[in-house]
């Protein structure tokens, strides 16, 4: 899809042309295929239209540098409104969560709720709640703003460098998991999309995920007690780079905001339950439809 500035945005399409349509925002790293097949499959039986935006610097999406998140909210405003569509729902997956949390406050008449699942958190502000790993955005700020292009192509090197052992990297990587996402992330078919989506992805450009970090780790441009838009929130109880207080603290201050604690599971745990955040978003929407 170009935009009126010519950029260019992928996106990949599952579910039903004609039903409703959810947004879909991939986490870090990710792309287009980043929709697990429970989401899939929902997608198909819920008749909802799912379509997963790549940001720019992945797949298909020309790199640029965003001021901030709201940036974001003016470009899926024109995506919303090319395939057809004045009002819709948003997912966001891990990093894609502020993304999506961005057009719940930029676009409230358009956006009807927001399914989050193990959302990263506010690093700067008032709100802050981040720390560990996701936290050295911040004070690194400046060095991930002025190595980003070198940083995206030397991730953009090791993934195509890492594409034959695509398969037994994510099996090692699984094994180290808490028990909970060792389960999710055992399911074959779940593991396929996961090495389709990176590989697709980063076939010809990864600078997307130091992109994300770097507006993570930024002030981003609103707040979240702002945010007046229905949010449901998965999270796992052991998830390390997000932990469950982070997500309670900063899910209090969202003003519409349902926390659901998924016992067991770590960051990519909440891959199964895509299902269930599909479903109570349709029916949220239900509930909201206008006459």
């Amino acid at each position: 899809m170009t935009l009126p500035d010519g950029r260019r945005l992928g996106f990949a399409e599952f579910g039903d042309p004609h039903g409703p349509l959810v947004l879909w925002f991939h986490g870090s790293p990710g792309a287009r295929r980043q929709v697990p097949p429970a989401g899939r499959h929902a997608a198909d039986e819920l008749g909802l239209r799912v379509v997963c935006v790549e940001r720019p610097g992945v797949g298909a999406s020309i790199d640029h540098a965003y001021r901030d998140l709201r940036d974001w909210a003016v470009d899926v405003s024109v995506v919303a409104d090319r395939l057809g569509h004045e009002r819709f729902l948003v997912v966001g997956l891990s990093g894609g969560g502020p993304y999506a949390l961005a057009c719940a406050h930029e676009l409230p008449d358009r956006v009807a709720a927001v399914g989050l699942m193990g959302s990263l958190v506010p690093t700067a502000g008032d709100e802050s709640a981040a720390g560990g790993l996701v936290a050295l955005s911040r004070p690194f700020n400046r060095v991930l703003t002025a190595l980003r292009r070198p940083l995206g192509r030397g991730l953009w090197g090791f993934v195509r460098a890492t594409n034959p052992l695509a398969h037994p990297l994510y099996r090692g990587f699984a094994r180290l998991m808490p028990e909970g996402d060792r389960r999710v992330l055992g399911d074959p078919a779940l593991e396929a999309m996961f090495v389709d989506d990176l590989t697709l992805g980063g076939r010809r450009q990864f600078q997307a995920m130091v992109n994300d970090f770097v507006l993570i780790g930024r002030p981003w441009g609103f707040r979240l007690a702002d945010v007046r838009v229905p949010v449901r929130w998965w999270h796992g109880d052991s998830d390390p780079f997000v932990p469950l207080e982070q997500a309670q603290r900063t899910a209090a201050v969202l003003p519409d905001c349902e926390l659901v604690v998924r016992a067991g599971e770590s960051h990519l745990g909440d891959f199964a339950a895509a299902d269930e955040v599909l479903t109570t978003l349709a029916r949220i929407w239900e509930a909201r439809r206008e006459p």
